[in-house]
């Protein structure tokens, strides 16, 4: 290794130690000096340590970095159980990061220096955002734990060996795939969810209207006509929420659809981009005729956990059906039964009809009608939520939304009619 690419790399080193321990220097700054583990210094220290040893070792053999290492890890534990005996803190988060600071440090004079570097920075990251993760991590319920490690267990154990053949009539039913779509759809569900849960509808009819349209803009509209229906008052503000949950939906259908069928971006992008921007526009208007009104919402328990292991089935349930359905509509009446299948579709799930569309479109299915039939279902599924928002929120608010879904879905229509 030439000099000047070994001094980069143990500069890196360095620095990867000085990040850390401005961050834990922070953290303790409040400690009488002399009273903490490690500070700037020390992490510094460590840091280059760590490339020091890996520098020997490239020349001594790599047990000279191991036994460096179980060093720096045997004098830790010892100051740690000093520490233990004093004042009786648990807390090791000091204590790991040194030891990855030294082995980070050796990764850098070793490895890869920009893998080191990203290491550090998240690192780093982790470390400095204790307050908002244990926040999150106390607002987590049982259930909601339970319906995520169900979903890792059927997901990353289970996904891998389904088979990936066709089954049933036209091989239209493959379970890997079909597991795939669930795992996407509550994925994207459960992320909007998450997001609302851990903010707090309380931020406002735009962060709710935001994060219900990824977890379910159909929940959402009806959460937020609810309260409308209790609070007429709040039919300006929380229109913005209900016409922002459809906008997404909109973005949420083109990247479903993408997924199964890549081929569709081209043909999806223009209508249903235009749609989201129109709902966004809307919803702008919307935020400017409300006015100041300051009142949020806050009762939104109306939303169900998506990620929960009989949602998860019954969506897979409705997703089989749709597909049998769509396959032999088409089979008996050509692409006219696609469009049959994607308006009844559209009354209760467009996900579902996305993905048999998408599937379908990989075969001998034009773009072209594919996406039409997508459309359809959007449109469907959009009157559907205006339909609601009428009845459930009363006059005001269904005028508002119905306005501004109406507008959208012109617009999609236009795109559609106007396209080669």
């Amino acid at each position: 290794m030439e000099e000047i690419e070994l001094f980069r790399r143990l500069g890196l080193a360095l620095a990867i130690g000085l990040l850390f321990g401005l961050e834990r220097g922070w953290q303790a700054r409040d400690e009488a000096e002399g009273t903490r583990i490690a500070g700037l210094r020390t992490f510094a220290l460590t840091g280059l340590l760590g490339g020091i040893c890996a520098w020997l070792g490239t020349a001594t053999g790599p047990v000279f970095l191991g036994l460096a290492f179980l060093g720096l890890a045997a004098l830790v534990a010892v100051t740690y159980w000093a520490q233990l005996r004093a004042d009786d803190d648990l807390g090791l988060t000091t204590e790991v990061a040194m030891l990855l600071a030294f082995v980070l440090g050796a990764a850098a004079v070793l490895g890869d220096m920009a893998a080191a570097a990203a290491s550090a920075v998240v690192a780093t990251a982790l470390l400095s955002l204790k307050r908002i993760l244990h926040g999150w991590v106390a607002q987590i319920r049982r259930f909601e734990l339970a319906a995520l490690v169900q979903l890792a267990v059927i997901s990353v154990v289970i996904l891998p060996v389904l088979p990936r053949q066709g089954f049933g009539p036209g091989q239209a039913l493959n379970p890997h795939d079909l597991w795939w779509a669930v795992v996407i759809v509550a994925g994207l569900s459960f992320l909007g969810y998450g997001a609302m849960r851990v903010a707090g509808a309380g931020l406002g009819a735009v962060i709710t209207g935001l994060l219900g349209g990824l977890a379910s803009s159909t929940s959402t509209t009806l959460a937020l006509a609810r309260l409308v229906r209790d609070d007429a008052r709040l039919a300006p503000l929380l229109s913005v929420g209900i016409v922002l949950a459809g906008a997404v939906t909109f973005l949420r259908v083109m990247v479903v659809a993408t997924i199964f069928a890549p081929g569709l971006l081209g043909a999806l992008a223009l209508p249903l981009g235009t749609m989201a921007a129109t709902g966004i526009a809307g919803a702008g208007l919307l935020a400017l005729s409300a006015g100041r009104q300051k009142k949020t919402p806050t009762g939104l328990d109306e939303l169900s956990n998506p990620l929960a292991l009989g949602t998860a089935l019954s969506f897979g349930i409705v997703l089989v059906v749709v597909i049998l359905g769509t396959h032999y509509l088409r089979q008996w009446f050509g692409e006219s039964g696609v469009y049959a299948a994607a308006a009844v579709s559209g009354l209760t799930d467009v996900d579902a009809l996305t993905i048999s569309v998408a599937q379908l479109s990989r075969g001998d299915l034009s773009s072209q009608a594919a996406s039409g039939a997508i459309v359809l279902a959007v449109a469907v599924n959009t009157t559907v939520k205006g339909a609601m928002a009428l009845v459930v929120g009363g006059r005001d608010l269904g005028l508002r939304v119905l306005a501004v879904y109406a507008a959208a879905l012109a617009a999609g229509a236009l795109t559609l009619a106007l396209r080669p």
